[in-house]
Protein backbone atom coordinates (compact mmCIF):
# COMPACT_ATOMS: atom_id res chain seq x y z
CA UNK A 1 0.00 0.00 0.00
CA UNK A 2 0.64 3.54 -0.29
CA UNK A 3 2.04 5.11 2.19
CA UNK A 4 1.44 8.88 2.75
CA UNK A 5 4.77 10.76 4.37
CA UNK A 6 4.67 13.72 6.01
CA UNK A 7 8.28 15.34 6.44
CA UNK A 8 9.31 18.10 8.64
CA UNK A 9 11.67 19.81 7.78
CA UNK A 10 11.39 19.54 4.31
CA UNK A 11 13.55 22.16 3.06
CA UNK A 12 16.78 21.09 4.28
CA UNK A 13 18.96 18.25 3.63
CA UNK A 14 17.81 15.15 4.60
CA UNK A 15 13.86 17.06 3.52
CA UNK A 16 15.01 17.57 0.35
CA UNK A 17 16.63 13.99 -0.65
CA UNK A 18 13.47 12.04 1.13
CA UNK A 19 11.47 14.32 -1.54
CA UNK A 20 14.08 13.03 -4.16
CA UNK A 21 13.39 9.53 -2.77
CA UNK A 22 9.55 10.13 -3.06
CA UNK A 23 9.94 10.90 -6.75
CA UNK A 24 11.42 7.96 -7.60
CA UNK A 25 8.75 5.75 -6.08
CA UNK A 26 5.56 7.57 -7.17
CA UNK A 27 3.32 4.56 -6.56
CA UNK A 28 5.22 3.47 -3.19
CA UNK A 29 4.50 6.93 -1.69
CA UNK A 30 2.76 10.54 -1.63
CA UNK A 31 3.17 13.81 -0.03
CA UNK A 32 0.97 14.29 2.69
CA UNK A 33 2.55 17.06 4.25
CA UNK A 34 5.63 19.32 3.95
CA UNK A 35 7.07 21.86 6.68
CA UNK A 36 9.68 24.41 6.71
CA UNK A 37 11.09 26.61 9.32
CA UNK A 38 11.39 29.94 7.06
CA UNK A 39 12.57 29.30 3.33
CA UNK A 40 9.03 29.69 1.88
CA UNK A 41 10.98 30.14 -1.20
CA UNK A 42 11.81 26.49 -1.32
CA UNK A 43 8.63 25.41 0.44
CA UNK A 44 6.51 27.30 -2.35
CA UNK A 45 8.44 25.41 -5.04
CA UNK A 46 8.23 21.52 -3.21
CA UNK A 47 4.22 22.10 -2.50
CA UNK A 48 3.51 23.18 -5.88
CA UNK A 49 5.28 19.58 -7.52
CA UNK A 50 3.83 17.19 -4.76
CA UNK A 51 0.69 18.79 -4.37
CA UNK A 52 0.68 17.53 -0.42
CA UNK A 53 -2.84 18.40 1.66
CA UNK A 54 -0.83 20.59 4.22
CA UNK A 55 1.88 22.81 3.85
CA UNK A 56 3.32 24.55 7.10
CA UNK A 57 5.82 27.39 7.96
CA UNK A 58 7.17 27.91 11.29
CA UNK A 59 7.96 31.55 10.76
CA UNK A 60 4.79 33.28 10.70
CA UNK A 61 6.57 36.35 8.55
CA UNK A 62 5.74 34.50 5.72
CA UNK A 63 2.70 32.95 6.39
CA UNK A 64 0.85 35.43 4.12
CA UNK A 65 3.39 35.00 1.50
CA UNK A 66 3.10 31.44 1.39
CA UNK A 67 -1.16 31.53 1.55
CA UNK A 68 -1.01 33.69 -1.18
CA UNK A 69 1.73 31.96 -3.53
CA UNK A 70 -0.48 28.83 -3.10
CA UNK A 71 -4.00 30.11 -3.33
CA UNK A 72 -4.78 28.57 -6.42
CA UNK A 73 -4.14 24.95 -5.28
CA UNK A 74 -6.21 22.50 -2.80
CA UNK A 75 -3.08 23.05 -0.22
CA UNK A 76 -4.41 24.09 2.97
CA UNK A 77 -1.33 26.41 4.42
CA UNK A 78 -0.62 26.75 8.05
CA UNK A 79 1.77 28.62 10.25
CA UNK A 80 3.03 28.29 13.58
CA UNK A 81 4.46 25.84 16.04
CA UNK A 82 0.83 24.78 16.84
CA UNK A 83 0.26 23.81 13.43
CA UNK A 84 2.79 21.90 13.28
CA UNK A 85 1.88 19.72 16.25
CA UNK A 86 -1.38 19.24 14.27
CA UNK A 87 -0.44 18.22 11.44
CA UNK A 88 1.63 15.12 11.90
CA UNK A 89 -1.57 13.74 13.95
CA UNK A 90 -3.63 14.22 10.56
CA UNK A 91 -5.44 10.88 9.70
CA UNK A 92 -4.28 10.20 6.36
CA UNK A 93 -0.45 10.70 7.94
CA UNK A 94 0.96 6.87 7.91
CA UNK A 95 4.72 8.22 8.16
CA UNK A 96 5.99 11.34 10.08
CA UNK A 97 9.59 11.84 8.92
CA UNK A 98 11.09 13.99 11.21
CA UNK A 99 13.90 15.79 9.65
CA UNK A 100 13.97 19.16 11.79
CA UNK A 101 17.04 20.33 12.60
CA UNK A 102 17.81 20.49 16.75
CA UNK A 103 15.53 20.17 19.91
CA UNK A 104 12.57 21.78 17.49
CA UNK A 105 12.04 18.61 16.11
CA UNK A 106 11.01 17.33 19.96
CA UNK A 107 7.16 18.08 19.99
CA UNK A 108 6.11 17.84 16.97
CA UNK A 109 7.39 14.15 17.19
CA UNK A 110 5.88 13.39 20.46
CA UNK A 111 2.33 14.85 19.10
CA UNK A 112 3.21 12.11 16.06
CA UNK A 113 3.94 9.11 18.50
CA UNK A 114 0.77 9.38 20.32
CA UNK A 115 -1.20 9.78 17.31
CA UNK A 116 0.40 6.32 16.36
CA UNK A 117 2.43 7.38 13.27
CA UNK A 118 5.23 5.63 11.94
CA UNK A 119 8.38 7.55 12.75
CA UNK A 120 11.45 7.61 10.38
CA UNK A 121 13.86 9.26 12.88
CA UNK A 122 16.20 11.60 11.15
CA UNK A 123 16.15 13.92 14.09
CA UNK A 124 18.63 12.25 16.34
CA UNK A 125 18.22 15.39 18.94
CA UNK A 126 15.07 14.34 19.81
CA UNK A 127 16.38 11.48 21.62
CA UNK A 128 19.87 12.86 22.63
CA UNK A 129 17.00 15.37 24.69
CA UNK A 130 14.72 12.79 25.69
CA UNK A 131 15.31 9.43 24.66
CA UNK A 132 13.77 7.60 28.10
CA UNK A 133 10.49 9.51 27.40
CA UNK A 134 10.29 9.35 23.74
CA UNK A 135 10.92 5.11 23.97
CA UNK A 136 8.23 5.14 26.25
CA UNK A 137 6.11 6.86 24.52
CA UNK A 138 6.78 4.80 21.46
CA UNK A 139 6.23 1.48 23.05
CA UNK A 140 2.96 2.96 24.61
CA UNK A 141 1.69 3.74 21.33
CA UNK A 142 3.21 0.44 19.80
CA UNK A 143 5.07 2.95 17.36
CA UNK A 144 8.05 2.21 15.86
CA UNK A 145 11.21 4.15 15.64
CA UNK A 146 12.95 3.75 12.45
CA UNK A 147 16.55 5.02 12.06
CA UNK A 148 17.12 7.93 9.19
CA UNK A 149 20.79 8.66 10.19
CA UNK A 150 23.06 6.24 8.18
CA UNK A 151 24.83 4.68 10.96
CA UNK A 152 21.69 3.84 13.06
CA UNK A 153 19.99 2.27 10.08
CA UNK A 154 23.23 0.10 9.61
CA UNK A 155 23.11 -1.39 13.09
CA UNK A 156 19.29 -1.37 12.74
CA UNK A 157 19.82 -3.77 9.65
CA UNK A 158 22.84 -5.65 11.36
CA UNK A 159 20.22 -6.68 14.36
CA UNK A 160 17.44 -8.04 11.86
CA UNK A 161 17.10 -11.53 12.79
CA UNK A 162 19.26 -11.35 15.92
CA UNK A 163 18.41 -11.50 19.67
CA UNK A 164 18.97 -8.27 21.68
CA UNK A 165 20.73 -10.55 24.57
CA UNK A 166 22.85 -11.67 22.49
CA UNK A 167 24.72 -8.36 21.21
CA UNK A 168 28.04 -7.51 22.96
CA UNK A 169 29.01 -3.97 20.83
CA UNK A 170 28.36 -1.33 18.45
CA UNK A 171 30.43 0.20 16.62
CA UNK A 172 29.45 3.54 14.84
CA UNK A 173 31.54 4.81 12.46
CA UNK A 174 32.64 8.35 11.89
CA UNK A 175 34.34 9.71 8.73
CA UNK A 176 36.60 11.85 10.91
CA UNK A 177 35.34 15.21 9.62
CA UNK A 178 38.01 17.71 6.99
CA UNK A 179 39.78 17.98 9.84
CA UNK A 180 40.99 14.64 10.82
CA UNK A 181 45.00 14.95 10.23
CA UNK A 182 44.84 18.73 11.82
CA UNK A 183 46.97 19.33 15.35
CA UNK A 184 45.58 21.48 18.29
CA UNK A 185 47.28 25.05 16.53
CA UNK A 186 46.10 24.40 12.91
CA UNK A 187 42.62 23.89 14.64
CA UNK A 188 42.43 26.59 16.79
CA UNK A 189 42.75 28.49 12.90
CA UNK A 190 40.36 26.95 11.00
CA UNK A 191 37.08 28.76 9.64
CA UNK A 192 33.71 27.80 9.04
CA UNK A 193 34.26 28.05 5.62
CA UNK A 194 37.02 25.15 5.78
CA UNK A 195 34.13 23.11 8.59
CA UNK A 196 31.63 23.33 5.84
CA UNK A 197 33.52 21.27 3.59
CA UNK A 198 33.18 17.42 4.36
CA UNK A 199 34.83 15.66 2.75
CA UNK A 200 32.57 12.27 2.04
CA UNK A 201 28.98 13.16 3.44
CA UNK A 202 26.68 16.51 1.85
CA UNK A 203 24.69 17.55 4.76
CA UNK A 204 23.35 20.75 6.24
CA UNK A 205 25.57 23.23 7.84
CA UNK A 206 24.53 22.23 11.70
CA UNK A 207 25.25 18.65 11.49
CA UNK A 208 28.73 19.34 9.03
CA UNK A 209 29.97 21.43 11.63
CA UNK A 210 28.90 18.86 14.50
CA UNK A 211 30.54 16.53 11.86
CA UNK A 212 33.86 18.22 12.30
CA UNK A 213 33.78 18.82 15.82
CA UNK A 214 33.01 14.64 16.57
CA UNK A 215 29.95 16.17 18.50
CA UNK A 216 27.76 14.46 15.84
CA UNK A 217 29.14 11.25 16.95
CA UNK A 218 28.53 11.59 20.01
CA UNK A 219 25.20 12.65 19.69
CA UNK A 220 24.65 9.31 17.56
CA UNK A 221 26.21 7.56 20.63
CA UNK A 222 23.29 8.91 22.85
CA UNK A 223 20.29 8.23 19.58
CA UNK A 224 21.82 4.57 19.63
CA UNK A 225 21.76 4.07 23.49
CA UNK A 226 18.26 4.30 23.32
CA UNK A 227 17.57 3.09 19.97
CA UNK A 228 18.84 -0.04 20.15
CA UNK A 229 18.10 -0.63 24.72
CA UNK A 230 22.07 -0.40 24.55
CA UNK A 231 24.22 0.22 27.61
CA UNK A 232 26.57 3.08 27.72
CA UNK A 233 29.84 0.77 27.69
CA UNK A 234 28.01 -1.48 24.59
CA UNK A 235 28.81 1.40 22.37
CA UNK A 236 32.21 2.52 20.56
CA UNK A 237 33.07 4.94 18.12
CA UNK A 238 35.65 4.03 15.12
CA UNK A 239 36.98 6.74 12.92
CA UNK A 240 36.59 5.24 8.90
CA UNK A 241 36.94 7.81 6.77
CA UNK A 242 35.99 6.51 3.34
CA UNK A 243 32.66 5.99 4.67
CA UNK A 244 31.78 2.72 3.16
CA UNK A 245 30.82 0.96 6.17
CA UNK A 246 28.58 2.21 8.41
CA UNK A 247 28.21 0.98 11.35
CA UNK A 248 29.23 -3.11 13.06
CA UNK A 249 27.48 -5.04 15.37
CA UNK A 250 29.79 -7.23 17.55
CA UNK A 251 28.34 -10.27 18.81
CA UNK A 252 28.42 -12.38 22.06
CA UNK A 253 30.54 -14.96 20.11
CA UNK A 254 32.86 -12.57 18.63
CA UNK A 255 31.08 -12.73 14.84
CA UNK A 256 30.99 -9.25 13.72
CA UNK A 257 28.24 -7.56 10.89
CA UNK A 258 28.68 -4.24 8.92
CA UNK A 259 26.66 -3.27 6.69
CA UNK A 260 28.31 -1.05 3.50
CA UNK A 261 27.60 1.08 1.30
CA UNK A 262 28.03 4.08 -0.48
CA UNK A 263 27.36 7.48 1.35
CA UNK A 264 24.57 8.50 0.42
CA UNK A 265 21.50 9.38 2.48
CA UNK A 266 19.25 8.24 0.23
CA UNK A 267 19.76 4.72 1.02
CA UNK A 268 18.78 5.00 4.69
CA UNK A 269 15.67 7.43 3.76
CA UNK A 270 14.25 4.89 1.32
CA UNK A 271 15.40 1.95 3.66
CA UNK A 272 13.39 3.70 6.39
CA UNK A 273 10.35 4.55 4.28
CA UNK A 274 9.44 0.99 2.95
CA UNK A 275 10.35 -0.69 5.86
CA UNK A 276 9.97 -3.52 6.20
CA UNK A 277 10.63 -4.45 2.72
CA UNK A 278 13.05 -3.07 0.69
CA UNK A 279 12.44 -1.56 -2.52
CA UNK A 280 14.78 -1.15 -5.83
CA UNK A 281 16.82 1.95 -5.69
CA UNK A 282 18.09 3.78 -8.11
CA UNK A 283 21.47 4.49 -7.15
CA UNK A 284 24.98 3.85 -7.86
CA UNK A 285 26.13 0.77 -6.79
CA UNK A 286 29.26 -0.04 -4.41
CA UNK A 287 32.29 -1.69 -6.06
CA UNK A 288 34.62 -2.78 -3.87
CA UNK A 289 37.86 -2.61 -6.29
CA UNK A 290 36.91 1.07 -6.35
CA UNK A 291 38.02 0.81 -2.29
CA UNK A 292 40.86 -1.53 -2.15
CA UNK A 293 42.07 0.24 1.05
CA UNK A 294 39.10 0.40 4.24
CA UNK A 295 40.99 1.70 7.01
CA UNK A 296 39.77 1.77 10.58
CA UNK A 297 41.61 4.17 13.69
CA UNK A 298 40.54 5.39 17.35
CA UNK A 299 39.50 8.87 17.48
CA UNK A 300 41.36 11.42 18.92
CA UNK A 301 39.62 13.29 22.11
CA UNK A 302 42.12 15.47 22.89
CA UNK A 303 41.81 16.86 19.52
CA UNK A 304 38.04 16.47 19.06
CA UNK A 305 37.03 17.17 22.96
CA UNK A 306 33.66 16.98 22.14
CA UNK A 307 33.54 13.58 21.36
CA UNK A 308 34.29 12.72 25.16
CA UNK A 309 31.69 15.38 26.38
CA UNK A 310 28.77 13.95 25.10
CA UNK A 311 29.98 10.15 26.21
CA UNK A 312 30.38 11.73 29.82
CA UNK A 313 27.05 13.42 29.50
CA UNK A 314 25.28 10.54 28.28
CA UNK A 315 26.85 8.36 30.99
CA UNK A 316 25.26 11.24 33.83
CA UNK A 317 22.39 10.71 32.29
CA UNK A 318 18.85 12.61 33.65
CA UNK A 319 19.13 16.24 31.70
CA UNK A 320 22.35 16.52 31.31
CA UNK A 321 22.12 15.32 27.38
CA UNK A 322 19.49 18.03 26.73
CA UNK A 323 22.02 20.82 28.47
CA UNK A 324 24.53 19.34 26.23
CA UNK A 325 22.64 19.77 23.02
CA UNK A 326 21.27 23.20 24.03
CA UNK A 327 24.38 24.85 24.37
CA UNK A 328 25.94 22.97 21.34
CA UNK A 329 23.56 24.61 19.02
CA UNK A 330 24.00 28.08 20.30
CA UNK A 331 27.85 27.41 19.89
CA UNK A 332 27.79 26.15 16.35
CA UNK A 333 25.29 28.76 15.41
CA UNK A 334 27.83 31.38 16.89
CA UNK A 335 30.54 29.61 15.22
CA UNK A 336 28.79 29.32 11.60
CA UNK A 337 28.15 33.43 12.25
CA UNK A 338 31.90 34.23 13.20
CA UNK A 339 31.18 35.13 16.41
CA UNK A 340 33.64 32.14 18.05
CA UNK A 341 36.44 29.96 16.77
CA UNK A 342 36.68 26.21 16.23
CA UNK A 343 37.62 25.60 20.15
CA UNK A 344 35.02 28.39 21.25
CA UNK A 345 32.41 25.89 20.39
CA UNK A 346 33.38 23.30 23.00
CA UNK A 347 34.90 25.83 25.48
CA UNK A 348 30.93 27.33 25.44
CA UNK A 349 29.47 23.45 25.95
CA UNK A 350 32.13 23.05 28.88
CA UNK A 351 31.21 26.14 30.62
CA UNK A 352 27.64 25.59 30.23
CA UNK A 353 27.34 22.42 31.73
CA UNK A 354 29.02 23.79 34.48
CA UNK A 355 26.13 26.35 35.23
CA UNK A 356 23.11 24.50 34.09
CA UNK A 357 20.96 23.15 36.49
CA UNK A 358 21.22 18.97 36.73
CA UNK A 359 18.26 16.92 36.95
CA UNK A 360 19.03 13.37 37.44
CA UNK A 361 14.93 12.42 36.55
CA UNK A 362 13.10 14.70 34.13
CA UNK A 363 9.80 14.66 32.15
CA UNK A 364 8.82 16.98 29.39
CA UNK A 365 8.70 20.27 31.06
CA UNK A 366 11.95 20.03 32.77
CA UNK A 367 13.22 19.01 29.30
CA UNK A 368 11.91 22.39 28.10
CA UNK A 369 13.04 24.51 30.65
CA UNK A 370 16.57 22.74 31.13
CA UNK A 371 17.00 23.48 27.00
CA UNK A 372 15.32 27.10 27.54
CA UNK A 373 18.49 27.86 30.65
CA UNK A 374 21.32 26.31 29.17
CA UNK A 375 20.30 28.44 25.77
CA UNK A 376 20.20 31.44 28.22
CA UNK A 377 23.58 30.70 29.77
CA UNK A 378 25.53 29.52 26.45
CA UNK A 379 24.46 32.89 25.11
CA UNK A 380 26.16 34.59 27.91
CA UNK A 381 29.11 33.70 26.33
CA UNK A 382 29.20 34.71 22.88
CA UNK A 383 30.68 37.39 21.84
Amino acid sequence: MMKRIAILGSTGSIGKQTLEVIANHPEDFAVEVLTAKSNFKLLIEQASRFHPKFVVISDLAHLDTLQKALSGQPITVLGGQDALNEVVTEKNVDMVLAAMVGFSGLIPVIHAIKAGKQIALANKETLVVAGELITRLAHENKVDLLPVDSEHSAIFQCLMGEQHAEVEKVYITASGGPFRKFDISALQAVTRHEALKHPTWSMGAKITIDSATLMNKGLEVIEARWLFNLKPEQIDVIVHPQSIVHSLVQFCDGSIKAQLGLPDMRLPILYAMSYPKRLNGLFPRFNFTDYPHLTFEAPDSNRFPNLAIALEAMRKGGNMPCIMNAANEVAVEAFLTDRVGFYGITQIIEKTLRQATFLPAAGLSEYIESDREARSIALSFVK
